[in-house]
């Protein structure tokens, strides 16, 4: 949007974003940034797949070596069960066994059974009567408790048990009946029960080979086991009722961990049994704890290498690109010098070449328009001035002809010479507005003067001029409010009598009484004159150029200088000339100058900004 003419930048108001001050994120940041998580994600990922997979390979093979181990153990238990019966066969056949046995006297037997005890070298020997009492048990480091005999009559009497579980012991036993005469026609004397110990060493050839740890348990409490007693405890808490599925169970003994796989011997023992198998999982961990560490310094290597990468390939794509935005931003700011990329990838490239072919034409353009417009004001100036000058010099040239005549009195002679005067005067103050135009710069030779002076300096000035004929000037100032101001008091009086005149040559066209209103006040650091005339006003048709040079539209003679000498003015005195309102009957006129010089224009307050033009 066009800014009126005198008006400063509103702080109020939403400008364009200047390129050097627009947020966002680098596209080498975001690039960098992009591959950094992408390698995260990448090696987090990888990472959580292949501990998935180990932890499921293992998984895999502890359970596959558990199922081992009680595969082992059972053929195990079988081979040595039947080496156990062929043992009692053999004893259960000797005639010296039969007839103690024909004794039945408990005494004798259990004296006698010593003897045949040591004969079998077992860990457990007993001998049961004829009615299924037993009459001799004899064990190897472990006393004869009333369980242990319970167990053993459970062992006549049941079918398929193999397995005696005393209080703290284990024992595999074998049960074979004595016969007087033939197996199939003798009379029977009793019975024969040997047992081997179920202890650390028979479950070491079960674990040993699969490194696992075997424990017996029995109505939650361990017969017989590998474990460390610090360890047992509470196993049997941690595990699932038995059942028929092997499947392996986690298991947390201490601070280790363990797979855990059960097989129920309840339907083969004395009294409930299980066989727990355990692996411990410590190693599988350290090794997959080892690979991660290997995978994360892996994963580290390599956002460290492709940051690096990146960076570089960044620096790359993105440095062209920088530099042709600064060339752009360079261009719109007015220099049209700066270097244009001619390297980088073919998008960039490519780019470069259309900005510079298009830079280019902009120039051209710019030049052409340049040139048309300053032939086209060229024109408007000359068009302007020479009816002007034509009629001043006219005017010179038809009163010196006249002054060459003998027949004229003194009287004449003086009123023509004035007519000529005024004519030199009209030709040097339009001469004395061009050069004021032409000129460019700060304004120079500024001295502190009072505003309300020069205004009415001005107002004297203006009475004399013809345009002013029948018109009533009325200054209003405020004595109390110093209207001091450091400024070139020859331009600010012409300025302002440019003003006047143009509200003078406004206020005489519709008749009438004629008036025109000065005042001039102090506001902060400015200082305000407003020019009001109770004419028609300012034409539609140039309001938005009104401020152009060689603008006039209604007035039968003049420039169209007046106003664009005194906006230039007031702009090099850090202030300006604006239109605040135009209707029938007034137009009020604004002129700002700043108190004090300064580099950069002063602002105008807000209130004094407001346009009104009807």
């Amino acid at each position: 949007m066009k800014s009126k003419p005198g008006r400063a930048p509103d702080p109020g108001e939403v400008s364009e974003v200047e390129p050097g001050h627009q947020q966002g994120i680098r596209t080498r940041v975001l690039l960098v940034a992009a591959m950094a998580l992408i390698i995260v994600v990448v090696t987090s990922s990888s990472l959580l797949l292949v501990r998935h997979s180990l932890l499921a390979q293992v998984t895999r093979d502890v359970s596959q070596n558990l199922t081992d181990s009680v595969a082992t153990f059972q053929n195990l238990q079988t081979e040595r069960l039947a080496v156990l019966e062929r043992e009692d066969a053999l004893l259960a056949d000797l005639p010296s066994l039969k007839a103690l046995m024909t004794t039945s006297d408990a005494p004798t037997i259990r004296n006698g059974a010593v003897e045949f005890w040591r004969v079998s070298g077992n860990d457990l020997f007993a001998l049961a009567d004829s009615q299924g009492r037993i009459v001799a048990t004899l064990t190897r480091g472990v006393p004869v408790d009333p369980t242990l005999e319970a167990g053993l009559r459970l062992l006549l009497t049941g079918s398929g048990k193999r397995y005696l579980v005393g209080r703290s012991n284990l024992y595999a036993c074998s049960t074979q009946p004595l016969y007087f005469g033939s197996r199939e026609a003798g009379a029977l004397l009793g019975y024969v029960i040997n047992g081997i110990a179920v202890e650390g060493g028979t479950l070491r050839q079960i674990s040993g080979p699969a490194g696992a740890e075997a424990t017996f348990l029995s109505s939650g409490r361990t017969v017989a086991s590998t474990l460390d007693p610090a360890l047992e405890r509470g196993l049997a808490a941690k595990l699932a009722p038995p059942s028929s599925s092997r499947q392996p169970v986690p298991v947390e003994l201490g601070e280790a961990r363990y797979l855990a796989t059960t097989e129920d011997l309840s339907s083969t023992a004395t009294s409930p049994l299980q066989l727990v198998v355990l692996k411990s999982l410590g190693s599988a961990e350290m090794s997959i704890r080892r690979i991660d560490r290997l995978m994360l310094i892996a994963g580290l290597m390599a956002l460290l290498l492709g940051s690096a990468l990146m960076i570089a390939l960044s620096r790359l794509v993105t440095r062209p690109i920088e530099e042709l935005a600064r060339g752009v931003r360079a261009f719109g700011e007015g220099d049209g010098s700066h270097r244009v990329p001619r390297y980088g990838t073919y998008e960039v490239r490519q780019l470069s070449s259309v900005f510079a072919g298009m830079r280019h034409e902009i120039q051209q353009a710019n030049r052409a328009l340049l040139e048309s417009e300053r032939l086209a004001t060229i024109g408007r100036m000359a068009s302007s001035v020479s009816h002007d000058l034509r009629h001043y010099l006219a005017s010179v040239y038809a009163n010196a002809e006249f002054l060459s005549s003998d027949r004229l009195s003194a009287h004449e002679r003086a009123e023509i010479f004035g007519d000529i005067r005024t004519a030199v005067h009209g030709t040097t103050e339009m001469i004395d507005s061009l050069l004021i135009f032409s000129r460019t710069g700060v304004t120079m030779g500024r001295s502190p003067e009072q505003v309300s002076s020069l205004l009415e300096r001005a107002v004297a000035l203006v009475r004399a001029h013809p345009d002013a004929e029948g018109v009533d000037f009325i200054i209003q100032t405020r004595s109390a409010i110093s209207t001091m101001a450091s400024v070139n008091g020859k331009e600010i009086e012409r300025a302002v009598c440019n003003l006047l005149l143009n509200a003078c040559q406004s206020a005489r066209m519709p008749g009438g009484a004629a008036q025109v209103v000065a005042s001039v006040e102090a506001e902060d650091d400015l200082v305000v004159l407003r020019i009001r005339d109770n004419g028609a006003g300012v034409p539609i048709a140039i309001r938005q150029t009104l401020f152009d040079p060689f603008v006039s539209e209604g007035k039968q003679k003049g420039t169209g200088l007046g106003l664009t000498l005194a906006q230039r003015i007031a702009a090099e005195h850090g202030g300006g000339v604006r239109l605040v309102r135009s209707r029938p009957g007034e137009t009020i006129f604004e002129m700002t100058l700043a108190r004090e010089p300064s580099v950069e224009p002063v602002k105008v307050p807000a209130a004094s900004r407001e346009v009104v033009a009807e």
